[in-house]
């Protein structure tokens, strides 16, 4: 036992971004990566997304680990432990959702405990879980690698009335995780379905009041904090000043696969059904508003996409 001057550059980032499907969690976490390394080889990601890691691909020569049901802490401690042995520098987790409320993972595996006890209690149950989650997230904490978590948030809808004109926005509220995750990792960013980032948990203090398009500048910025012995003063217009190439959150992607098709679909079919469920909308009618753009949810733009949705809202019982 002994003690050793602290030093900032020792520190391994933690890193999460935190948002409803389509707010560029992925890419956001993509480019943070690279920032804080400068090495696409030297990254790893862990995906849990059927392969909707991959069509970012373009970017560079990342590497991905597929995660496959019963999505186990096991499983992910595994892979997290291989990344850090490969000698990869950043571990993306793309999502750390899954091992809560994915199938096999923390939830499903509390709610087995309960039925298979003689009592049924929910909340003992909780006894043999929660070792299983404080190891998973004491592995992250304590990987000698920087770690970017993604976890998926509860989505929600809210009505805007602008000059007579009705627009819906989705947003985000709370991490679908354990609570209390924010609180153990570097630094937190929520993300809007416009892509702009925000800190509600931030340690470094150079995130603090901005709001911003996470690109690799901000990896950067994680960098010259941990490798300074001085506060860094990073201006917001700094963090916001980006390349015109850097500026697009959304590059186009490869074509997605049947199986990527069928998990958009089902995403954004989840959606539509929790907007008509959460305003009591015929679904019917809904039904005849989504045709008119196409045969299938998933083959629809993003702007299409925002304008079911806008006219779905439209439509009373």
């Amino acid at each position: 036992m002994l003690f050793k001057k602290a030093e900032r550059s020792r520190v391994c980032l933690k890193i999460g971004f935190s948002a409803p499907s389509g707010c560029g969690k992925t890419y956001s976490a993509l480019l943070t990566a690279y920032g804080l390394c400068g090495d696409w080889s030297k990254i790893a990601l862990i995906d849990t997304e059927n392969g909707s890691g991959e069509l970012y691909s373009s970017l560079g020569e990342y590497s991905v680990c597929a995660l496959r049901p019963p999505f186990t802490p096991d499983k992910y401690i595994e892979a997290i432990n291989l990344a850090a042995d490969n000698g990869f520098s950043v571990l993306i987790i793309d999502s750390l959702s899954h091992a809560w409320n994915g199938e096999g993972g923390l939830l499903e595996m509390q709610d087995k405990a309960a039925r298979a006890s003689k009592s049924g209690n929910s909340y003992t149950a909780w006894r043999d879980i929660t070792p299983l989650h404080n190891k998973l997230v004491n592995t992250i904490l304590q990987s000698q690698i920087d770690i970017i978590v993604t976890v998926r948030a509860k989505s929600d809808y809210v009505i805007n009335q602008d000059g007579g004109k009705t627009t819906i926005k989705k947003i985000g509220l709370a991490p679908i995780f354990r609570e209390g995750l924010e609180f153990e990792l570097t630094t937190f960013f929520d993300l809007s379905i416009d892509h702009i980032a925000t800190a509600s948990k931030d340690r470094t203090g150079q995130f603090d009041g901005k709001n911003f398009i996470p690109t690799a500048e901000t990896g950067k910025i994680f960098n010259a904090w941990r490798n300074s012995g001085t506060e860094i003063k990073q201006s917001e217009e700094k963090l916001s000043k980006q390349t015109e190439s850097e500026n697009k959150p959304f590059p186009e992607q490869k074509s997605p696969s049947a199986d990527q098709l069928a998990i958009l679909k089902k995403r954004r079919g989840d959606e539509i059904r929790d907007l008509i469920h959460s305003f009591g909308i015929d679904e019917k009618a809904a039904a005849a508003e989504i045709k008119k753009y196409g045969n299938n949810v998933s083959e629809l733009t993003e702007e299409q996409y925002i304008q079911v949705l806008q006219k779905i809202k439209e439509i009373k019982k």
